[in-house]
């Protein structure tokens, strides 16, 4: 049976380990721990880094596992569906019922990597009173270096929690460090709209620390002001909503890309696409939409484990086949191997208007054409199966759903956006490509849900227009808008990077959606299953009073 410490100690398992000064009259040079860290503000500055690293496992798998982190707020939604079921929440989002239970491990490690996040900001946000602190260094002054750091810890916070109150509801808050001498085994669940108060309070103040443009890796104010502007429209609050989104829209640094630009302009693509490419992703590389992107590198201190968007959706078009043989190879043009376990719904394929660059070739693969040799370099030719030849088109097949009966499903189309290739390694499925995490599209797009929900129609149809020009979508009016079309917008737009759950929650239409375009699961779907369970090693382990489940679990 596995010990979790992290509910022990505030939730958590700590990211620095806290010694006292009383037990410990002496600290070995070579250790590190929070006294000996936060002296200073490289310390507090390496502490920052620490919890961003954290918040990059969103694109990796938690404790070794096969299970793509972000699959918790994407997969098992109307344009993400379970294809290759490896994984164990593959399992539950096609079958729901039994094997959404508060046994599973995956929650467990989901709960307790978002209150690392929240226990490593709370020690940071702690430390920093410290008034002995030499806050020297740095871009600014003192004062300002301190600003910073508390910004960033904030920001971080509530990042955490608005994933913990989507996911789970009501959830324990908690603001204090975690120590040995503060352990707590009574922990209540605090409705989720005071902790989305503390959520707001803490990114406003990071607003107006954290600086329009980042330090590659970190969140940027635009990203803050986005996630301001979501928390208000949850809340309802819709002027409050409409002014942060409108600051992030009206900042001249923010830009939707709109022409090709950097390492592949000059090769057949579109404007849209460019800042998917590998070498685009961020701002320092012309992606002026970036308002977020996660940092990885191969090989490097930091650079983390790996990605997982690639080998998760790309398609294992390697075991496609036909006549008899295997044609495709592993190439670089191709998007190197996936694993193919969770595809784009027929749905989100048949969305887009024929005019509409995000449904294009350049976005969507739909079809292979086989090549020789020199062509695949530096892969091995294709195989050709008997009567083709090189130049030939092998299409993809997306007329039947992914449904009982239909898994497994090899020759399947895929978006673009995840693909990456290490040239050292043609055939591996590891990723180091700099991920976007948040872009402006998606303020936009907020912004005209916003502006909708105020019954201003005409204004969210001319966002939304704003955001089709880019790519060449046909122009649409006040008459055409509903909630439905807003969502089905977000997904031409945004289909694997937002948090698509969380966008069919907030307006109500999860069960709805899922049900409808979701046919591997999405039929199993009831309304308890809206919030996950509680994990059951997080009950278990408040021994002083008992937590609540969440209803029908």
């Amino acid at each position: 049976m596995k010990i979790f410490k992290f509910l022990q100690l505030s939730l958590t398992i700590m990211l620095l380990a806290s010694c006292s000064k009383v037990e410990l009259e002496e600290v070995p040079p070579h250790l590190i721990t929070s006294e000996t860290l936060y002296t200073n503000y490289a310390g507090f500055d390496a502490g920052i880094n620490g919890v961003y690293a954290l918040i990059r496992q969103t694109d990796e798998g938690l404790n070794g596992g096969s299970s793509l982190t972000s699959d918790l707020f994407r997969l098992g939604t109307d344009n993400l569906v379970s294809n290759h079921q490896v994984s164990p929440f593959n399992v539950v989002t096609t079958q729901w019922v039994n094997t959404n239970n508060p046994s599973n491990d995956f929650y467990a490690n989901s709960f307790a990597w978002l209150y690392k996040i929240v226990n490593a900001s709370n020690t940071i946000i702690a430390r920093a009173e410290n008034p002995d602190i030499a806050w020297g260094g740095g871009t600014g002054n003192g004062t300002q270096n301190k600003q910073y750091v508390l910004a960033n810890a904030k920001a971080a916070r509530a990042w955490a929690y608005r994933h913990l109150t989507f996911l789970w509801g009501d959830v324990p808050l908690n603001l204090d460090e975690a120590k040995g001498s503060n352990i707590v085994t009574n922990w209540v669940r605090t409705p989720k709209a005071e902790i989305q108060k503390v959520m707001i309070s803490d990114w406003r103040y990071a607003a107006q620390f954290i600086p329009l443009e980042p330090i590659p890796g970190r969140i940027s104010k635009g990203a803050v002001e986005h996630y301001l502007a979501e928390t208000y429209l949850v809340r309802n609050q819709l002027d409050s909503a409409l002014f942060y989104a409108n600051q992030v829209t009206g900042t001249a640094n923010y830009k939707l890309i709109t022409a090709r630009y950097g390492v592949k302009k000059d090769k057949p693509g579109v404007a849209f696409m460019d800042m998917f490419i590998d070498g685009n992703t961020n701002r320092e590389e012309g992606n002026t939409e970036a308002l977020w992107v996660f940092q990885f590198a191969k090989q490097t201190v930091g650079g983390g484990a790996n990605s997982f968007p690639k080998r998760h959706h790309i398609s294992r078009y390697n075991s496609i086949r036909v006549g008899g043989v295997n044609p495709l190879r592993f190439t670089v043009e191709r998007g190197g191997r996936g694993l193919g376990r969770n595809s784009l719904t027929k749905f989100a394929i048949d969305i887009y208007g024929k005019e509409d660059d995000r449904g294009s070739e350049f976005a969507i693969r739909k079809f292979f054409v086989l090549r020789n040799a020199a062509e695949n370099a530096p892969a091995e030719a294709d195989i050709l199966p008997a009567g083709y030849k090189y130049g030939d088109t092998i299409h993809l097949s997306w007329t039947r759903d992914i449904a009982p009966g239909n898994v497994g499903v090899v020759n399947w189309p895929y978006s673009r956006k995840v693909e990456y290739v290490d040239s050292e390694n043609i055939s591996g499925d590891l990723d180091f490509k700099d991920q976007i995490h948040l872009r402006l599209a998606d303020t936009y797009l907020l912004k005209a849900e916003i502006l909708f929900k105020m019954n201003r129609a005409a204004e969210a149809a001319e966002v939304i227009n704003i955001i089709r020009s880019r790519s060449h979508a046909n122009p649409i009016g006040a008459a055409d808008l509903s909630i439905d079309f807003i969502l089905d917008e977000r997904s031409r737009e945004l289909v694997l990077e937002e948090d698509r759950r969380y966008t069919l929650l907030r307006t109500n239409k999860w069960i709805e959606r899922t049900q409808r375009y979701n046919k591997n699961g999405g039929q199993f779907i009831v309304p308890r299953d809206a919030l996950f369970p509680i994990p059951q090693v997080v009950i278990n382990a408040n021994l002083t009073q008992k937590m609540t489940q969440n209803e029908g679990y």
